[in-house]
């Protein structure tokens, strides 16, 4: 059988969790729409995920794995792929950043004008 889809790896907001999963969008899509038209298909009322990793808004409850989860299209708050996403800044990530910025620098130093 032809598969007719890509994986996208995607970050889930909901109001109550946090989800980590891959979703499976047509490989016929605009690349730059493929969630979009994903989330406002009319006949779907549940959004698939796979590999899927629910974090709690609540610390004290600890995450929990599943192979695969339907989330409610109604409960959705936010959905974006992963490789878009955007950290917190830690003094781990500040450190990153410097780093980087004394690297590029160097780099710019030393290329021929």
């Amino acid at each position: 059988m032809k598969n007719d889809t890509i994986p996208v790896e995607v970050f889930i907001l909901t109001a109550d969790y946090d989800i980590k999963g891959t979703v499976h969008v047509s490989k016929y899509t605009n690349s730059n729409r493929e969630l979009t038209d994903l989330l406002n298909d009319g006949e779907r009322r549940f959004l698939a995920v796979t590999d899927a990793e629910i974090m709690s808004k609540n610390p004290n409850i600890p995450p929990r794995k599943y192979n695969f989860l339907e989330i409610h299209i109604d409960s959705i708050l936010l959905v974006h792929p992963a490789s878009q996403v955007l950290f917190k800044e830690t003094v781990r990530s500040d450190e990153d950043i410097e780093r980087f910025k004394i690297l590029r620098n160097k780099l710019n130093q030393t290329r021929p004008r």
